[in-house]
């Protein structure tokens, strides 16, 4: 376990710490054993360089269990402003959150995308389940900017761009709303993919709109109608019942609008910048100049500071 291992190189840490101020040890070991006082050496070094990250564990660790850490999540990728670059971006992202996944062994549903003729994705929209899903993404919704040179830019120029993220819970049995056929207006259409290639020549795309609260879901990666509807449905009620949540908590915003805003640049929780190689969250301030192996689904840093960082304040309030 984690936990013992943590312990383990602590309890270690702290008898070298001793050892190292006695003025006698010290002495002998230059003067008897040079070679061993070199793997003490070697040993304070990776000791003093593994602190940052086992401070980085406990912090999480110490962040109790939450009943829903362990829920599957419906995880919406829609690109901002920034057109073409918006939705390659997104693209990007996606491969990012899946390598992610497959580092946990979370298992991913593609559920819906719409891909972009320039490649990438105009939205893109996955089902994540495993252990400790929700705890570990809940913190990606939001505005996400990203600054790098486009391939299409033949001046070199920088360019900002910027994509949403929603993160929804799939409702459990007893959160699951109850919904009457005669508040959804159901069309169907003919699905259509990028450039033209891998169209649907049937009406197998269905796009589903809630009457009483506006809210419209679609779903057209299915070639079958039924399937498509079938998945609609359960975004429908995935979002209809974070709504009933969040009008039991008296909040005034939808959950799109109090997670992701506009999709303009300026409102952003986290900025990748490839020049740089830098990612910064500006929530909690915290910068990492390893932005290739973020990209890679290295977000442990990110994710388990966030996940401290908010149960701290959250604690304080």
């Amino acid at each position: 376990m984690i936990e013992d291992k943590v312990q383990r190189l602590l309890v270690r840490l702290h008898e070298v710490e001793d050892l190292l101020g006695k003025p006698d040890v010290v002495a002998n070991q230059k003067e008897y054993d040079p070679e061993f006082a070199s793997i003490i050496r070697e040993e304070i070094v990776t000791l003093e360089n593994s602190i940052v990250d086992l401070t980085k564990s406990l912090e999480t660790l110490l962040v109790p269990p939450d009943p829903r850490d362990s829920r599957t999540i419906i995880l919406e990728l829609r690109a901002g402003t920034g057109g073409d670059e918006a939705a390659i971006f997104v693209g990007d992202c996606v491969r990012m959150y899946q390598y992610y996944a497959d580092k946990n062994k979370w298992k991913c549903e593609l559920f819906s995308c719409t891909p972009s003729e320039m490649g990438g994705f105009k939205e893109y929209i996955v089902v994540i389940s495993g252990h400790n899903v929700f705890r570990f993404l809940q913190y990606e919704a939001g505005t996400h900017r990203v600054q790098r040179v486009p391939k299409t830019e033949a001046q070199g120029r920088i360019h900002t761009s910027a994509i949403t993220i929603a993160v929804l819970l799939e409702p459990d049995e007893e959160e699951k709303i109850v919904i009457d056929e005669k508040d959804l207006k159901i069309d169907t259409y003919r699905a259509s993919g990028a450039g033209g290639q891998h169209v649907n020549v049937t009406d197998s795309a269905v796009r589903i709109t809630h009457l009483p609260s506006g809210v419209v879901v679609t779903c057209q990666d299915e070639r079958s109608q039924h399937k498509n509807k079938d998945k609609a449905m359960r975004l429908l009620s995935a979002k209809l019942a974070q709504d009933k949540i969040e009008k039991q908590n008296k909040e005034i915003a939808s959950l799109r609008l109090s997670q992701v805003g506009s999709g303009d640049r300026s409102e952003r929780i986290r900025t990748y910048n490839f020049p740089q190689n830098r990612v910064t969250d500006h929530r909690i301030d915290l910068t990492l100049y390893k932005l290739d192996r973020v990209m890679e689904g290295d977000l442990d840093d990110l994710t388990q500071a966030l996940v401290a960082f908010f149960y701290k304040e959250k604690f304080e309030e």
